[in-house]
């Protein structure tokens, strides 16, 4: 037996060495995900990549964008692979120089943290002399942004967040923005050790605290919180917010003593709540008609939230969509006029329910990891941005105060992700990723993105390598030792950079004369020599064990406790030192969509836009249950999920009434971008109005019609516009679409088999 390490857990496993024969939950885990259960029947799953490929068009014409997607791919062996590819950087690095390159990499390929894949590659790219460089996530693109300038970085929001423990103990009430997700909470980057969702808020409740999930879906939130469900039309959340500020203030329920020490801007602000700017009071009644939530509703629920112990908490997914800073910016506003912030169970958080690791008491220090080097190109692009970057070469852009130019792009190099899972309006993202040169992907399976690449070399799994790993903000580490061989003739990412260092001559700059085992021996020591008063293990005793407990700061962690005690002593890292409710930074930059206050901005695709009439449905894109991301959609649990190997879709019975469909069948959703199949579940724990469609099946088009994906990947659907100028952030949560009956035959899937394949004529 091995334990092992995910994003989604730990696992124990016994191996024949070809393969895992059994996987338990480790443990340890209190809550264990099912998501473990896609590791072992993924593994040999026939969309491994097995051996090296070259797209047939590159290899015999060389470099250029014609065919990528539809050609076939030919099998080569690791020499022919690697001294091909050293060539083209070689010839790439000449011509047009690191700022040519750019280096991907989204970084949830491994749990461990020495086969990083991010870190690998960006470490190999540095070595080259650098390399183009995303920066934010597509996950909190907004909150990175924007969270500097109202509350200081955003890691001190997540990672000194008000401990769980400390809710289920203080909290009276909790509201919700976005739900509670269990699934969401299942998550974490670099792994869970213990999960406990559903234990801290089935705590709370024991202890009579209230639940208010306010989301389309109902079941965004564990049913141990017996929630009220309040359900505005999705993208309203920003005029709900201010109606309950409207009734702090006219009510005198507003902490002005709180707001005068602890914020900077609070008068501007509530002018435009007043009405005082544009002659509009944001009273209830006026939200009303905007949330489709009863006026009276929204009122008792500021009365309530002014007379509790009130933790308001704004899920990652409302900042994943136009205007996101505005419902983000508003949870801060709305924790500040409660005048808890700081106290045990009050106050303001971001991302409960978003990730396991929100919540959890910080560490003293974090694990050991791979020195990435350093990139000798400064010039960088939101995440978001990608298709843009690759479409519009040379053409300026607005970033957070600056103005920024879309660099040209030869070649592509990606590992450790997959863009054609995260990124929008897929249709367009193919016409981008044609324009390159040349891609290079490594992958374990035959993905979306690896399909679209000129180089394949295959990757392996967290399971075929020796590694360690500790999640986001978790205090336990594991030795996650290889418990099978590699599939076929993947190699380690590591492996692969070395051996390309070495034909471009910088060999000994990448791995410093050690192997993989070395340096995991080496930065394990170098870190334990750094971390004086702590009683740590040796390498060897620490790789012999089943994990180690690493220490924490606070258990009882309060958000913004010692900011509270003293603002002088301890402010925030804003410009003010405080709480910014009115940004004089951002209102200097002058963007129209996204000004110095929170404020009400209609976007342009909602249930109340006019562009609802052609597509009625708002659909709701969100995490899946069965899988992370789109990783191991292939696996046992994520196809289980599944209807007639399509993604389902859920609707509410009334819109399916309306639309005279039933469950099981076959629907076609289509917006003004795209349309995909899925599979049709009807279900009344969705809000009328709206469609529920996750992410994370491999995107399969249609070859004649690249927006047309036949397995249900919804961002064939979503639109690739930023959130506004401020933080380029994603918007992928929501999109409006209509939903029909496929007639006829729905088509073959073809992502679940490996691409066409031909057997080299020649080679160059």
């Amino acid at each position: 037996m091995t334990t092992h390490l995910t994003h989604w857990g730990a696992f124990e496993a016994d191996s024949d060495g070809e393969r895992l024969t059994a996987v338990r939950p480790w443990r340890g885990d209190p809550e264990p995900m099912r998501l473990i259960e896609n590791v072992a029947s993924a593994q040999h799953h026939p969309t491994r990549v097995d051996q090296p490929y070259v797209r047939q068009g590159w290899l015999e014409r060389g470099p250029g964008a014609a065919g990528r997607g539809t050609d076939p791919f030919v099998p080569v062996s690791w020499e022919t692979m690697l001294d091909l590819l050293a060539g083209e950087l070689g010839r790439v690095y000449r011509e047009h120089g690191a700022e040519g390159v750019f280096g991907g990499s989204y970084g949830w390929a491994s749990a461990g943290r020495f086969h990083h894949a991010q870190s690998q590659t960006h470490r190999f790219l540095n070595c080259l002399g650098g390399y183009v460089r995303h920066v934010n996530s597509y996950s909190l693109g907004v909150s990175q942004v924007l969270m500097p300038h109202v509350f200081g970085h955003l890691g001190f929001v997540i990672e000194r967040a008000t401990a769980k423990t400390v809710l289920a103990r203080h909290t009276e009430l909790v509201v919700a923005f976005g739900g509670l997700s269990p699934k969401n909470s299942a998550v974490s980057p670099g792994g869970v050790s213990r999960h406990n969702s559903r234990g801290w808020i089935g705590a709370a409740r024991a202890r009579g605290c209230r639940f208010v999930s306010i989301s389309p879906l109902r079941d965004d939130i564990p049913a141990e919180a017996e929630a009220e469900w309040l359900a505005p039309r999705p993208g309203s959340d920003t005029a709900l917010m201010l109606a309950l500020a409207q009734v702090l203030d006219a009510e005198g329920l507003a902490d002005k003593t709180f707001l005068d020490k602890y914020t900077v801007g609070y008068e501007r602000f509530i002018g435009y709540v007043r009405g005082s700017t544009d002659g509009i009071v944001k009273s209830p009644e006026w939200a009303a008609a905007l949330t489709g939530l009863p006026a009276e509703r929204i009122r008792a629920l500021a009365r309530e939230m002014a007379a509790a112990r009130t933790f308001v908490t704004v899920s990652w997914s409302l900042q994943r969509a136009q205007y996101g800073e505005q419902p983000l910016w508003l949870g801060v506003v709305l924790a500040a006029m409660l005048g808890q912030i700081g106290l045990p169970g009050g106050g303001f958080g971001h991302g409960y329910g978003s990730a396991a690791s929100v919540g959890e008491p910080a560490r003293e220090f974090s694990p050991p990891r791979l020195p990435q080097g350093v990139n000798g190109v400064d010039t960088f692009i939101p995440v978001a941005r990608i298709a843009d970057m690759l479409l519009n070469p040379g053409q300026s852009f607005e970033y957070n105060g600056q103005q920024l130019i879309y660099p040209d792009i030869r070649l592509v190099y990606w590992a450790g992700g997959n863009p054609f899972h995260h990124h929008q309006d897929l249709a367009r993202l193919r016409a981008a990723f044609a324009r390159p040169e040349t891609v290079v992907v490594h992958d374990p399976f035959w993905s979306s993105t690896a399909r679209h690449a000129d180089f394949v070399l295959p990757a392996t799994m967290t399971i075929e390598r020796n590694d360690y790993g500790a999640g986001e903000n978790d205090r336990v580490l594991f030795p996650m030792k290889a418990i099978t061989r590699p599939h076929g003739s993947a190699r380690d990412d590591y492996a692969i950079f070395g051996e390309l260092a070495e034909r471009l001559g910088v060999g000994k700059e990448f791995t410093e004369g050690r192997t993989a085992d070395e340096w995991l021996r080496y930065l394990y020591e170098e870190w334990r020599q750094h971390q004086g008063g702590h009683d740590l293990p040796d390498f060897d005793t620490f790789w012999a064990s089943e994990h180690i407990e690493l220490p924490i700061l606070d258990e009882d962690q309060i958000l913004a406790a010692d900011f509270r005690g003293d603002p002088d002593r301890f402010p925030l890292a804003t410009p003010s030192g405080k709480i910014e409710i009115f940004s004089e930074t951002i209102d200097s930059f002058g963007y129209a969509d996204c000004p110095g206050h929170p404020t009400w901005l209609e976007p342009e695709e909602w249930l109340g836009a006019p562009a609802a009439a052609e597509f009625p449905l708002q659909l709701v894109a969100n995490q899946p249950r069965a899988k992370l991301h789109s990783q191991l959609d292939v696996g046992a649990y994520s196809q289980s999920t599944k209807i007639a190997g399509r993604e389902p879709v859920r609707l509410h019975p009334t819109d399916a009434t309306a639309r005279d469909l039933h469950d099981g069948d076959t629907v076609r959703i289509r917006s003004k971008r795209g349309s995909c199949l899925a599979g049709l579940t009807i279900d009344d724990a969705v809000r009328p109005g709206v469609a529920q469609l996750s992410t994370g099946a491999w995107y399969d088009p249609d070859p004649a019609n690249p927006a047309f994906c036949r397995h249900g990947n919804p961002n064939v659907l979503t639109p690739d516009r930023p959130s506004s100028a401020l933080s380029q952030g994603c918007t992928g949560q929501l999109s409006l679409v209509e939903i029909e009956r496929y007639e006829g035959t729905a088509p073959a899937l073809t992502v679940n088999q490996p691409p066409a394949t031909i057997a080299a004529q020649h080679l160059p």
